[in-house]
């Protein structure tokens, strides 16, 4: 493959923009080294760097360099000159950044040569400039940059025939006429064909002989084999599509267009969140799902966040006498922003800390600030609009990309708004002050608004938009805020209207009756009352292990500040995400290491890696799957990954000898059978590590608990898929969280089957104790944390905000009442049921 070196002058930018062009590759990824940033943190390129990144990038095909600002193209030739063979295939091309990078990745991606994937990078912004008006048809034949072809030759050929180059569009009537098809399709999927459908696309049909371009009226048809000219033709569910091709495999390909366009890229149930109606709310009546994201019940009036402001006004364009000064007064307000936050982040503590820290280096990011200059300089527009438009621009992009990417296009919208009020003269959008607790109702929270939350004010989070990996749901939990996302009817709550709010099972109910707001909080719990001493016990003296969940070793310092006295679930994935290779044996023995220290003497639970499903590694090469979340994740990727597996649990049992006295357990995510179980156990003894358990996340495993603690010491119940495998029910799908609820009968009654086959493997002949923990999100729930226990779980792992309120609803019952609660909702018919028949027990 041709291999793709990245340079900019920012780190973060460049991790940004790969991780963005990675989600469009659906099969094996080219080679892409970067060359990003200076060793010690700070902005700016180095040609040495960018030297040994080409060298790197090699992989028999040459190498094309995607650069950012202008010195990047300077560190570029420069590094071309220090390789030592004068003719090496190195193409530096006049790409725009983030859109190059994605075309070459594509191109690359798909086994195209130097010469196209030079080309594909080039042209990436054709389809774009197209879209605007601001280009002119290019010639028949001719992609952006290239020269018209030869009678009949396909679009983006070069007049020697060397096959597809430009991405520009292809002319519908050149492409083989040989042996032409075509066909008419409507779009299935509502967003149509954007970057993600546009990518799967390009891979499905980059196997057949053929030339492929797609038509929409009004539009010139697209070459199939360029998702960014695909994506360009700002199509829409219920459109119709003309796929037209030409060459020997011509109809075959076109029947393989129409079946993907036809199975709607696995988006056909979807629909926008602005598309469902607010007509949902309705008086004592459950206002629409929503997916919960950080627990807890609550009643409070409903307080609106302030619109965001207005996008600039039209305005004449600047006379170029005037730009230096807008240029600079531009500058000044970026950079007040900039210094806005990290002051900010110095006077805040925790999650917030490092939260807005991330967002004050990404208000540094010159690559948006850059690109407002540009426009300002050679279009006249003025410093809001200028910068408006940049920012709009990468914000799309994190949109498109889905998943946790397109979480943080709020973010990217937040830093819009901060310097277009600084360049206005008024405060920034902000969480609203009232004197008595509220519940927050919001489009979705920026991070420099939800790390300003005060527990004390704010009852409960209602959000229209973001998902489970969103700042809003981090720092919720964090604040121990119950948190609902993706609330479709959360526009629609009225100022100040009562509304009931529960952040576990993502229930919102506006003007709640008395009976449904029985046992919900109505005021935030004081900070007095939620410190925690680092034990528990039932009012019976039943002791009770609470332990934290974690995901760096910084979070375990903070747990263990907080109280926590070891951890049940480290999630050692966090290392990996965002990598383009995965961490050495070194690294993750320093990391374990460090995790080890926070709580030296006491347990510590090292899950290993938990990728796939919502948590993807690009380095794993990971095959397309129609459902991921039943595919290729946790255990199961070590299956063709045992190599990583080894690594990890060589630098556990290291870590292990490096902090003496600390209790390091070690457990597989996502086991569903004996013999997974039995040969995880094997690896992980043989690296040394004397404590192995499995996560209980199947029903499967719950079943066959007994047989599973055979081979395994311990066992801990991840109760967020074990609920979304019972009730076949997306995790991270709003319409179904009402079905994804650890309060659900059915998941309560596979924890007690799990516990009773601990009790079975125990009471073997010469076994020893076989522990159940439960390190889900239904730990956080002081009424549930109570069921679990009166099940027979010994030990329960939560966010460290969580810890205080379990012990407390703990310390207020006997281990009796948490029996008769159980049994009590193991009776129940659904999980309101179950809930409200625990609630009258306690």
């Amino acid at each position: 493959m041709v291999g793709l070196v990245v340079v900019s002058h920012s780190a973060a930018l460049a991790e940004a923009a790969l991780g963005l062009a990675l989600e469009m590759v659906a099969g094996q990824p080219p080679r892409v080294v970067l060359a990003a940033g200076m060793d010690d943190g700070s902005f700016g390129t180095d040609a040495a760097r960018v030297a040994a990144a080409i060298e790197e990038a090699e992989d028999g095909g040459g190498v094309v360099v995607i650069t950012d600002l202008g010195s990047a193209v300077l560190s570029a030739e420069m590094a071309v000159e220090f390789l030592p063979d004068p003719d090496a295939p190195v193409r530096i091309v006049p790409a725009p950044f983030v859109e190059g990078l994605l075309a070459a990745v594509v191109a690359a991606a798909g086994g195209g040569d130097l010469a196209e994937v030079a080309a594909q990078a080039s042209g990436a912004l054709a389809s774009k400039r197209e879209q605007l008006g601001e280009v002119d048809p290019a010639p028949d034949g001719a992609g952006p940059g290239l020269e018209p072809g030869p009678p009949g030759a396909g679009a983006g050929q070069s007049a020697e025939g060397a096959g597809p180059g430009g991405a520009g569009p292809v002319d519908a009537a050149s492409v083989g006429t040989e042996a032409g098809a075509s066909a008419d399709v409507v779009l299935v999927n509502p967003m149509g064909l954007h970057a993600r459908p546009a990518a799967t696309l390009a891979g499905a049909l980059a196997g057949f002989d053929a030339e492929v371009s797609l038509e929409v009226p009004g539009r010139r048809p697209a070459p199939a084999r360029s998702p960014l000219s695909v994506a360009g033709l700002g199509t829409r569910g219920g459109d119709t599509v003309r796929v037209s091709a030409g060459g020997p495999q011509a109809q075959a390909a076109v029947a393989e267009a129409v079946r993907l366009i036809e199975e709607g890229f696995g988006e056909a149930g979807e629909a926008p969140a602005a598309a469902q109606p607010d007509s949902a709310v309705s008086t004592g009546r459950p206002a629409g799902p929503g997916l919960g994201v950080s627990p807890g019940r609550v009643v409070g009036p409903a307080v609106h966040m302030p619109p965001p402001l207005a996008a600039p006004a039209e305005a004449a364009a600047v006379p170029p006498e005037a730009r230096p000064a807008e240029a600079r007064r531009l500058e000044a307000a970026a950079s007040a922003v900039v210094r806005d936050l990290h002051d900010r982040a110095r006077a805040a503590h925790g999650d917030a800390a490092a939260i807005l820290s991330a967002t004050a280096a990404l208000a540094a990011d010159p690559g948006p600030l850059e690109a407002a200059l540009a426009l300002l300089r050679d279009e006249g527009l003025d410093a809001e609009r200028a910068i408006w438009s940049a920012y709009s621009d990468v914000a799309e992009q994190f949109g498109a990309a889905g998943g946790a990417l397109a979480e943080r296009a709020s973010d990217v919208r937040d830093l819009r708004g901060r310097v277009v009020a600084a360049l206005r003269g008024v405060p920034a959008p902000g969480v609203p002050e009232r004197d008595a607790p509220f519940v927050l109702v919001a489009r979705d929270l920026a991070p420099a608004d939800t790390a300003g939350l005060d527990p004390a004010r704010v009852l409960a989070i209602v959000a229209s938009e973001g998902g489970p990996t969103s700042h809003t749901a981090i720092l919720a939990r964090s604040l121990g805020i119950p948190a609902v996302v993706g609330f479709p009817g959360a526009a629609a709550l009225a100022e100040g209207e009562p509304v009931l709010v529960d952040g576990g099972s993502g229930e919102v109910v506006a003007g709640p009756s008395e009976e449904q707001s029985a046992g919900a909080l109505t005021a935030p719990v004081p900070k007095e009352r939620r410190a925690f001493t680092g034990s528990a016990a039932t009012a019976d003296g039943h002791a009770v292990s609470l332990l934290a969940n974690i995901g760096t070793a910084a979070d375990a310092a903070k747990a263990a500040a907080a109280g926590a006295t070891g951890s049940g679930l480290f999630r050692t994935e966090f290392a990996f995400l965002d990598r383009a290779q995965a961490p050495s044996e070194d690294e993750q023995t320093e990391l374990y290491a460090g995790v080890l220290r926070a709580f030296e003497g006491s347990k510590v639970v090292l899950r290993t890696l938990d990728s796939g499903s919502d948590k993807p590694l690009p380095f794993l090469d990971p095959e397309p799957e129609e459902n991921p979340a039943l595919g290729v994740r946790g255990l199961r990727t070590a299956f063709r990954h045992e190599g990583l597996l080894r690594t990890q649990l060589a630098a556990m049992a290291r870590a292990q000898t490096l902090v003496p006295g600390t209790q390091a357990w070690v457990m597989a995510p996502m086991v569903a059978t004996v013999e997974e179980a039995a040969w995880f156990a094997g690896l992980a003894r043989a690296a040394g590590l004397a404590t192995v358990g499995v996560m209980i996340e199947t029903p499967a495993a719950a079943l066959s608990a007994e047989h599973v603690l055979e081979h395994v010491d311990f066992v801990s119940l991840g109760t967020n898929d074990l609920a979304q495998y019972t009730m076949a029910a997306d995790r991270l799908s709003a319409p179904l969280a009402a079905l994804n609820d650890p309060w659900q009968p059915a998941v309560l009654r596979l924890i007690e089957a799990t516990v009773n086959g601990a009790g079975l493997a125990s009471a073997r002949p010469g076994a020893a104790r076989r522990t159940v923990g439960v390190c889900g999100e239904a730990a956080s729930d002081p009424l549930l944390a109570r069921v679990l226990i009166g099940l027979g779980v010994d030990s329960l792992s939560m966010s460290p905000g969580a810890l205080a309120a379990v012990a407390e609803a703990l310390a207020a019952s006997t281990l009796e009442q948490c029996r008769a609660a159980a049994t009590a909702a193991l009776t129940a018919t659904g999980a309101r049921e179950a809930r409200d028949a625990a609630s009258g027990v306690l």
